[in-house]
């Protein structure tokens, strides 16, 4: 259980391939083909991802591609994210590993403690919040980091990270965003609002709730540099043996057919 193998992609993708891979991922760990993994990669161009139960209707489509942006349904749960000037991390584990036990806010609690680390090191003295049960259902905004969530990871009381889990029988993925720098209130430029007044407070909730990096720190770090901070923080506040590695075969065959299957087909990404 202390080998991982560490995916580190600095090359950016699509926001649908990245879905493909991860799930890629965690089906070869589920079956033994693959260590735990640790997945950092980005988005490119930026993306709009749902959660895998919301809404499509939540999706301003005109103010989407006027801005050049992708949108991916996740596989996993919660709210609507923006993705692009972010590190983004996935951990793929067997059902087995220590750190799945339990359900699904207790497996949150103890992946969040090496988030915590990582941003120890990156130079901030984060939080991780329990919100209560049954907060999640009670929010009703399209944004994820507008509602609080399970052990939520904070800094100045803002939610900095947010993120979503899917637990499958053999396995489960967990992925979520550290935002680098940018507004992070320009996720409601692709939301749908009855009026432009209704969008503007709700850039107004969004900001006074999340916060990126840039945010909170004179210079924030490239990705590179928060992307080693993670791989640090999981090593160290776990007492892992991680050595970075590549994709095998069978798992970039595996993307491609959940490119078909999934996530390059409308009839998934429009479902709801």
């Amino acid at each position: 259980m202390r080998q991982w193998r560490v995916v580190f992609e600095s090359e950016f993708t699509t926001g649908r391939r990245n879905m493909a891979i991860d799930g890629a991922i965690l089906e070869a760990v589920s079956q033994g083909m693959q260590p735990p993994t640790l997945r950092l990669y980005g988005w490119k161009p930026m993306c709009l991802s749902l959660g895998y139960g919301q809404r499509i209707r939540d999706v301003d489509m005109d103010g989407l591609y006027d801005n050049g942006w992708h949108v991916v349904r996740r596989p996993t749960g919660g709210k609507a994210i923006l993705h692009g000037d972010e590190l983004t991390y996935s951990v793929s584990l067997p059902i087995d590993h220590p750190l799945a036990y339990g359900d699904v806010v207790e497996s949150y609690r103890r992946i969040s403690r090496g988030l915590l680390k990582s941003l120890q090191y990156i130079g901030l003295s984060p939080k991780s919040e329990h919100q209560g049960d049954g907060l999640r259902d009670k929010t009703k905004g399209p944004v994820c980091f507008e509602v609080p969530s399970h052990y939520e990871i904070t800094v100045n009381e803002r939610k900095l990270i947010g993120s979503a889990q899917v637990r499958r029988k053999e396995g489960i993925l967990q992925h979520g965003t550290l935002p680098l720098y940018g507004d992070v209130a320009r996720i409601c430029d692709a939301l749908a609002f009855d009026t432009a007044d209704e969008r503007e407070e709700g850039k107004h909730k969004v900001r006074s709730r999340a916060v990126a990096l840039g945010d909170v720190m004179d210079n924030p770090p490239s990705w590179e540099t928060a992307a080693r901070a993670v791989e640090r923080g999981f090593q160290n506040e776990f007492d892992l043996d991680m050595a970075r590695g590549h994709l095998s075969m069978w798992e970039i065959q595996r993307t491609e057919e959940l490119l078909d299957e999934q996530f390059d087909n409308p009839d998934w990404t429009n479902k709801r």
